[in-house]
């Protein structure tokens, strides 16, 4: 009844914004009347205003300013949306409402204080996409822009042609320059690794000249739910080879290969492996001695690693083996994470276990989170199309209120009710059934798989039936856009992993919508109702008509972990709808989802204790003028990262003892921490001592008793420096 008369804390909010969308409307005549050299003219007088009473004017300039130039007039959905982003929100908008130009007003507002505007993209393509797009706008506005990928960074100028070797229209009106230049420009697209890794490196260089970064002031996150929540636990780390050899691992792998189902027990909501007594006195009778003694832990380490890399991870799900390497795969987004390695082993169990070379075990020389490295900005913002179904974990952690902006048009799609089967083997039979009916017709189907297996198992079945369709995985990732864009045409089919073209619109074909526009399959549940949502709004975009429905079976890795077992009371083949289980996947999903948020929950609480001992010596690095000392600091600091990983896996155990973990972390790290304070005013001391010494047997060497003293006494050296050597 309240809500009724007062509505809800959502739509109150939106309400309040309607006045400043009037204001901002009020004033488009004005800037209409502008000629082009007076947007850039503008600046000087906007920087003398506070951006809050400024906000009116800015938004209408840029407004006017993507008129002009890329021939698009921000709705005020969109305006909106930039209000919320200008303030330090995060706005939830649907799927092709325009989130990339609604960035634009606050980043040209913020830029205004010349600090530097982030703009976080999930990979390099919509990084340089996005740059190129959107400069038109900022040059006119008088703005600089640049965009950073993993090898380059580039900077927006007209009519830059693209190099020899860069044949893509994408670079186009992009100019190579250094990324310190890049940083130095108004706005920059990038990467979360690229800023993080760059973070690192700034606090790893050996002089000011070598960093690249400015104060961090402001970022706008675009998928801000797949960086701040799906990578989360992902921690960003700078590593050098150790001089461990491999060779355990190669043994450990062929050891776990010996060992029976009945050996282990899985826990795979946990991603854990434990030994049974009778596997604990197989491995025992295999190795001739007792591997969990003290003197002998290594060994259980690599034992430990073999079993997860056996019998949790598995190839084309969680990895891929590409050019002899095992790549890992997101999880959430599908795509290939080259260079980014499974920490403690885990990696090298893998490539062990599949035959490739056994890469070297690495030191951690610097590390953060992503949950850490983006609460250094003075104002974080963020959109995407799937944020409130974790607005709590976004108030919590990040303290960022999310913000759902109403669509430019009414949203038609159709959101069909799932359908349940008893196998993995019914539901795929089912699908197929469903796209060759729908083919026909020529209505274009995108189906969404949880893994590159799935994804290659249903293009096989595809192809018996002689169904054209698109492959898009982290195999292809390279065509990815090119994909996606076409999915909309009249009869195609395209199945695709979760990455699903994130950032990439899917605009419909000519005579498409007359045919119920795009229609979505879900062959899966994922744990995170946000993926599964963001999959449904690949369909329905701007008012267009659309259609949307899961396919789900008892076999599938949600149902088996967390649903109840139900198989006995279900036919094989036949389509089963019911509430019941509809509501047993929902409280699956929330019951994940509230774990996965505990556990990133708890990686924040630890790496909050590392967090403070990291400000501080990134801190006391940069103060510090003597080169030594700061070779003194980093080689420390390698040894205390290590050591506070050797605590964090130990303090788990005290936790049988009646100990709370967190709280002996703390009480340790604190110590540890004291101690390497004191250890690099030791160790500095002592290395000036030794230099000093080396610098006098230098000066002194090869002076004869009787010759007079080096030191400009006028003494004989026996009677003057000799004896003070």
């Amino acid at each position: 009844m309240l809500k009724k008369l007062f509505g809800d804390a959502n739509s109150r909010y939106i309400k309040k914004l309607e006045p400043i969308i009037k204001e901002i409307n009020k004033l488009e005549p004005e800037f209409e009347r502008f000629s082009d050299s007076d947007f850039a003219k503008a600046i000087k007088k906007f920087q003398a205003v506070s951006s809050e009473f400024l906000l009116p004017q800015a938004f209408a300039l840029v407004r006017e300013a993507a008129k002009r130039t890329i021939n698009q007039r921000p709705f005020d959905v969109q305006m909106m949306a930039g209000i919320v982003l200008h303030r330090g929100e995060i706005a939830e908008m649907k799927t092709g409402e325009g989130k990339t130009l609604a960035a634009v007003m606050p980043a040209y507002l913020n830029a205004l204080s010349n600090k530097g505007v982030h703009i976080i993209t999930v990979n390099d393509y919509l990084a340089r996409r996005d740059a190129n797009w959107m400069g038109p706008i900022y040059h006119l506005l008088g703005l600089s822009v640049a965009c950073l990928n993993h090898e380059q960074a580039f900077k927006f100028e007209p009519q830059t042609k693209p190099d020899q070797d860069e044949t893509s229209i994408e670079y186009e009106n992009l100019k190579k320059i250094s990324r310190r230049e890049a940083y130095q420009c108004n706005v920059l697209y990038g990467t979360n690794n690229e800023f993080g890794f760059d973070y690192l490196r700034d606090n790893m260089a050996q002089s000011a000249e070598q960093t690249v970064q400015r104060d961090l002031d402001y970022a706008i996150i675009d998928e801000v739910d797949s960086i701040l929540i799906d990578e989360a636990r992902t921690p960003l780390i700078i590593s050098a080879p150790d001089a461990e050899s491999t060779q355990l691992y190669d043994q450990f792998a062929k050891l776990a290969e010996r060992l029976d189902s009945q050996d282990y027990q899985i826990d795979e909501k946990h991603k854990t492996v434990v030994l049974t007594a009778v596997g604990t006195e197989k491995i025992i009778k295999m190795l001739g001695f007792d591997l969990w003694q003290q003197s002998n832990i290594k060994y259980s380490h690599h034992l430990e690693q073999a079993l997860r890399a056996m019998a949790l991870f598995k190839a084309d799900k969680d990895y891929v083996i590409k050019d002899g390497e095992a790549i890992i795969v997101d999880e959430f987004t599908g795509r290939l994470m080259p260079g980014r390695r499974y920490s403690g082993g885990l990696h090298q169990a893998i490539e062990a276990k599949e035959g490739v070379v056994v890469q070297q075990e690495s030191r951690t020389l610097a590390t953060i989170t992503f949950q850490n490295y983006f609460r250094l900005y003075q104002k974080l913002a963020g959109m995407t199309g799937t944020a409130a179904t974790s607005a709590e974990e976004f108030d919590k952690v990040y303290s960022l209120d999310v913000v759902v902006i109403p669509t430019n048009k009414p949203m038609i799609r159709q959101d069909l009710e799932d359908i349940i089967y008893k196998t993995e083997q019914g539901k795929f039979k089912a699908i197929i059934t469903e796209i060759q009916k729908r083919y026909k017709n020529g209505q274009p189907i995108l189906v969404g798989t949880v893994s590159i297996e799935k994804n290659e198992k249903l293009s096989q079945l595809l192809k018996k039936e002689n169904i054209l369709h698109r492959v898009l995985n982290a195999k292809y990732h390279e065509q990815e856009a090119q994909i996606i864009a076409k999915a909309g045409e009249k009869g195609a089919v395209t199945v695709a992993t979760n990455m699903a073209g994130r950032g990439v619109d899917i605009k419909l074909g000519q005579g498409v919508k007359e045919l119920g526009g795009l229609h979505v399959i879900g062959t899966e549940r994922h744990e995170a109702r946000r993926i599964d949502n963001q999959l449904r709004g690949r369909a329905g975009r701007q008012g267009d008509s659309g259609s949307s429905q899961f396919f789900v079976s008892l076999e599938d890795d949600l149902m088996r972990i967390f649903g109840p077992k139900l198989k006995a009371v279900f036919p094989e083949d036949e389509p089963i709808k019911h509430k019941f289980i509809s509501q047993a996947i929902a409280r699956s999903q929330a019951q994940l989802e509230g774990y996965n948020f505990d556990l990133r929950k708890h990686l924040l609480e630890y790496d909050d204790v590392l967090n403070k001992q990291r400000s501080t010596i990134y801190k006391m690095r940069r103060q510090e003028k003597n080169i030594l000392k700061r070779r003194i600091i980093d080689l420390l600091w390698m040894e205390h990262l290590e050591t506070m990983d050797y605590l964090r896996d130990s303090v788990r155990l005290r936790a049988y003892g009646q100990q709370d973990p967190l709280i002996e972390y703390k009480k340790e790290g604190y110590k540890l921490f004291q101690d390497l304070l004191n250890n690099i005013e030791i160790q500095t001391k002592s290395v000036k001592k030794q230099i000093k010494q080396i610098e006098h047997e230098i000066k002194f060497k090869g002076v004869g008793r009787n010759d007079p003293c080096p030191c400009g006494s006028g003494k004989k050296y026996k009677k003057c420096c000799l004896n003070k050597k």
